[in-house]
């Protein structure tokens, strides 16, 4: 059955997003359906934000007003979203909800997959894509994840850490040098 379940998107009261996920993630345990309803998620941002000389971490909402829920969609798992408080619908029509397609789940970075990669912690490579694409550098953190990868980079001189995502790094071969 699970293998039938989509990510719907459902519309939530402003300011309410985090409190519906929390009641979904409760009522699916006490009417133990998660066979239905497998994950709840309120996609934020996460970045560092300094005020008056104070850093701090600050967590945004990318998309207010909407909860995203991998599910099976029936008749007993549409009435038990209809029925949390704060739940305003489903993204699409009433009765007929829209789900989102394998690459829109994609690019959201909803669903997490397993990520290997050819190089760890203290092998030299190469950026291949962004703002430091041609620097070589040192592996210092893999975080599959988050999707990053930390490496010390030489930048004017000083050893620079920087963080790029996983598939933006290759390992160097050791014959070029």
């Amino acid at each position: 059955m699970a293998d039938a379940a989509k990510w719907y998107v459902i519309h939530t009261y402003s300011g309410y997003e985090k409190m519906v996920a929390e009641n979904i993630k409760k009522v699916v345990e006490n009417k133990n359906c998660q066979s239905l309803i497998m994950e709840v998620r309120v996609p934020v941002e996460k970045f560092k934000e300094i005020k008056n000389g104070k850093a701090r971490e600050v967590e945004r909402k990318l998309f207010p007003g909407y909860v995203i829920v991998k599910m099976v969609l029936n008749d007993d798992s549409w009435l038990i979203i209809k029925k949390i408080k704060g739940v305003t619908g489903f993204v699409g029509h009433s009765y007929s909800p829209s789900f989102l397609s394998q690459q829109e789940v994609d690019k959201l970075g909803i669903e997490k997959h397993n990520v290997e990669v050819d190089y760890n912690v203290g092998d030299i490579v190469k950026v291949s894509s962004g703002a430091f694409e041609g620097f070589s550098g040192t592996v210092k953190g893999i975080d599959k994840d988050s999707g990053k990868v930390e490496v010390e980079v030489v930048v004017f001189g000083r050893n620079t850490p920087i963080e790029v995502d996983l598939d933006s790094v290759v390992l160097e071969s050791l014959d070029a040098n």
